[in-house]
């Protein structure tokens, strides 16, 4: 082992002390993530969050954002307005203090904020130190002050020739801040402009438009009665975009609006709170700190609903910020939300049809959130996050105080004696006991092999006419309408790689349907068995049989509604075939032309009224003679094999439309108009809509 020898010349002037904001330029990713988009964006939450501090304080009830065409943004409120008079310890301005000073600011525990999203002291003069420019304007006792920074140090820029970064700066040499207006008496607020230093971001780096418009949207549910403003400029005088945010409902608006399905219970708000001991640093008088046990009181805001879907969206929140990440409070959440649900289920165990004793029929945390849109607040003072970005609450005691919140506030909802909430409780136990059911169910599918040889017993259902190759991406399932085209499909098909599906008319509506009707109908059950991959949130999309499934259904409306209901089973239950792109609708024709030639008759296909005019047209002009006895197919069984395998099932000649989700929530709301449970929206829908129908196109 070699042993490298000390350096002598290394000694203690070889380090480095980074002094105030030269530590943030030095290492900006330390306090904002990172220096691109992100980072970028963090900065302006920073300012912004600032605002939402002084509304949800009370003092404010409007914050407007402007991103200017000169790469520059502008945060104003008409809060109460940063101090301006000398912090005693500094000399300085409060104004100076905040935008120069790290770990300085007004939520430290002195009584201005009891619950805010500012923690660290950090946020404000990160931002300064990472502009190249930074106006900040002032309202307070009937006058307005101005102070400027470039990268961090106070001055004044000559505006002459524009307002710039890039204008002559003159250092300041006071630590007072100057007067440049009057406002009217009871006038206060504060305004921000800064343009970010692309020394620091690159030019890459740009504002987004569409998160401040999330994020505006956010808070304004968040904080009821305030009112967000984003306006955006950078594409000039005309293109001129703005939205206003303004919401009254809190939480229970939010989770309306989050929403992708149809309701199973309506949106139940449960609020409570809870008080924790903890030991921090305060300053005392003479301004040393010094460890003391403080009471902290931790307030909870939760509104929670359940979908007939199974995907789950929970948001959670600390004083307003998001926390992507979680932490104790969602913990928490979950906690209280498994443990009120498995009591619940244990009361009605009889009623459910399940054995309480049995530990396999068991709820679990899965089967509890399926279908679940909640939004999870807590506001406290001075919480304990995990990093500058706070996107994880680590204050412990949260934990238990939101899991008791939940617990007692759905115990009072499954004891409730209205007819409406006892309708609605019973309905929810029957959809996660559906869920619950479902898993196992899962659980035993993927115990059975993915295909089962000759020599082996199938599990599959008779009527399947499979394939038999075992390649996934070369089969295709064909889901056909009814058994006399199953006949010719079978003579048609390829059966090396071709697999056939027969179902029996319309089958069930899954968008009104439960859970446990869906898996009861025959035609459903046989469709997922068949594909292997379980349904709703089990479903394994890499444990699928078919490469494509193809909907083979009549060209004519019955067809079209047949297609329509298998579609909506898919998106329900199977939605990653879909946003995979293995999902196909066969394209039959609807007629079809002989033309009369000496060599043999010719046939051509067409698959509209409009289409067929075309041929026609053409034909004529052309001076092709054919059979005034077109033949119109009135479904696939009218086809014989040759016919059916030439349109609609060789890959050589047939055409498959791709079915695709191009915009998720738009089809989400979509599907839940034309096939939900709620007739009042679809009957205004289909009265509103009938002026605009070609009466022609109706196969009648």
């Amino acid at each position: 082992m070699t042993i490298a020898a000390a350096d002598p010349t290394y000694s203690a002037h070889h380090l480095t002390v980074l002094e105030g904001l030269e530590a943030v330029r030095k290492r900006p990713g330390m306090y904002v993530g990172s220096t691109d988009s992100r980072g970028l964006m963090h900065c302006l939450w920073e300012i912004i969050d600032n605002s939402v501090d002084e509304a949800l304080a009370g003092h404010c009830t409007h914050i407007d954002v402007v991103l200017h065409d000169d790469g520059s943004v502008t945060v104003a409120d008409d809060g109460r307005g940063i101090p301006v008079d000398i912090e005693p310890k500094t000399g300085l301005s409060g104004v100076e203090v905040v935008f120069t000073k790290l770990h300085a600011g007004g939520k430290f525990g002195g009584g201005s904020y009891t619950a805010s999203g500012g923690l660290h002291g950090v946020g404000a003069s990160v931002v300064n130190a990472l502009s190249a420019r930074l106006d900040v304007e002032v309202d307070r006792a009937s006058k307005t002050y101005r102070m400027s920074f470039h990268r961090g140090e106070t001055g004044t820029f000559d505006d002459k020739k524009g307002v710039s970064p890039d204008a002559p700066f003159t250092p300041a040499d006071s630590p007072d801040i100057p007067v440049v207006g009057k406002v009217k008496r009871g006038v206060t607020g504060t305004r921000v402009r800064y343009w970010a230093d692309r020394q620091i971001f690159p030019a890459t780096a740009v504002f987004s438009y569409e998160e401040l418009v999330v994020r505006a949207r956010q808070t304004s549910f968040l904080v009821p009665g305030l009112h967000i403003t984003i306006r955006d400029e950078r594409g000039g005088p005309d293109a001129v975009t703005s939205e206003t945010f303004h919401h009254t409902g809190g939480a229970v608006d939010f989770v309306d609006f989050l929403a992708p399905d149809g309701a199973v219970t309506s949106t139940w708000h449960f609020t409570g709170e809870g008080e924790f001991n903890e030991t921090v640093p305060v300053l005392d008088g003479k301004g040393h700190l010094t460890p003391q046990e403080v009471t902290r009181t931790c307030y909870v805001d939760v509104a929670l609903r359940w979908g007939v879907g199974y995907e789950t969206t929970v948001r959670s929140f600390v004083n307003i910020i998001a926390t992507p990440k979680g932490g104790s409070h969602l913990a928490g959440f979950e906690a209280g939300l498994l443990k009120g649900i498995r009591k619940a289920v244990d009361a009605n165990a009889r009623k459910l049809k399940i054995s309480s004793k049995d530990a396999s029929e068991r709820v679990d945390k899965d089967d509890a959130l399926a279908g679940l849109t909640a939004v999870v607040t807590v506001r406290l003072a001075e919480p304990q996050f995990e990093g500058q970005t706070k996107e994880i609450l680590g204050t412990a005691p949260v934990r238990a105080i939101v899991s008791k919140v939940i617990e007692k506030g759905l115990a009072e909802r499954f004891n409730a004696t209205k007819r409406d909430d006892k309708t609605q409780a019973a309905m929810l136990l029957e959809k996660i006991v559906a869920e619950m059911r479902a898993r196992l169910s899962a659980r035993k599918l993927k115990e059975i092999s993915r295909r089962k040889n000759a020599l082996e017993t199938s599990s599959l259902p008779a009527k399947l006419a499979d394939c038999r190759t075992d390649d996934v991406n070369r089969s295709e399932l064909f889901i056909v309408e009814g058994d006399s085209a199953l006949g010719t499909a079978k003579l048609a098909r390829s059966s090396d790689y071709q697999a056939l599906l027969p179902i029996r008319g319309k089958i069930l509506n899954v968008q009104k349907a439960s859970i446990s009707d869906m898996l009861k109908n025959a035609e459903c059950a046989a469709i997922i068995q068949v594909l292997g991959a379980g349904s709703g949130r089990t479903f394994d999309l890499e444990a699928a049989r078919y490469g494509k499934v193809v909907l083979m259904t009549d060209a004519d409306v019955d067809g079209a509604h047949i297609r329509t209901l298998l579609l909506t089973l898919f998106f329900r239950y199977m939605r990653p075939m879909i946003d995979a792109g293995r999902v196909y609708a066969a394209v039959p024709p609807l007629h079809r032309i002989e033309l009369i030639k000496r060599g043999g008759n010719e046939y051509i296909h067409t698959y509209s009224e409009a289409e067929l005019e075309q041929v026609l047209k053409k034909l004529n002009k052309a001076g092709k003679k054919y059979k005034d006895d077109i033949q119109r197919y009135k479904g696939l069984g009218e086809m014989d094999a040759d016919q059916l395998a030439e349109t609609t099932m060789d890959p050589v000649h047939r055409t498959l439309r791709r079915v695709t989700v191009a915009d998720g929530q738009s089809a989400e709301q979509i599907f839940e108009l034309l096939m939900g449970s709620d007739v009042a929206p679809r009957k205004e829908f289909l009265i509103s809509s009938a002026a605009g129908i070609d009466y022609s196109r109706i196969d009648a």
